[in-house]
């Protein structure tokens, strides 16, 4: 069971498969671009990374997920990226601790906008916010 918490997205002018290979070089510089496996992403934290279709799935700690998918675009492309609340238990308090992280969804936007800039570079391609 999931709750979407905040969501955000972006166009990349370039083909949707140059963008899905941008966002995987950004997000799994390991080189692995399918399947499921674990990531050590902090000194003694490990998250589990999903890896379908044109979707990448991070899901670490008590209640956080990432997904970050590429979906063809009339300008291109359009990466989304959405925060879900996993929580298996006090599910309901994941919403008031994010209350004390103020700026959650501004610190989301901003990630995501730098995110999306380098993905631009990567695929050679003007971006924007949608």
């Amino acid at each position: 069971m999931r709750k979407l918490i905040t969501e955000v997205a972006g166009v990349v002018e370039a083909p949707a498969s140059r963008v899905w290979d941008a966002l995987a070089e950004e997000l799994l510089p390991d080189g692995r671009r399918s399947g499921r496996f674990t990531v050590e992403d902090a000194p003694g934290h490990t998250s589990t990374v999903e890896v379908a279709g044109h979707t990448i799935a991070i899901q670490g700690g008590w209640w956080y997920r990432g997904e970050w998918s590429v979906e063809p675009h009339p300008q291109g492309a359009l990466l989304v990226h959405r925060v879900f609340n996993v929580a298996q238990w006090l599910r309901w308090a994941v919403p008031l601790a994010n209350r004390f992280f103020a700026g959650f969804a501004e610190t989301t936007r901003k990630a995501f906008t730098e995110l999306l800039t380098n993905v631009g570079r990567r695929a050679r391609a003007t971006t924007r916010p949608a």
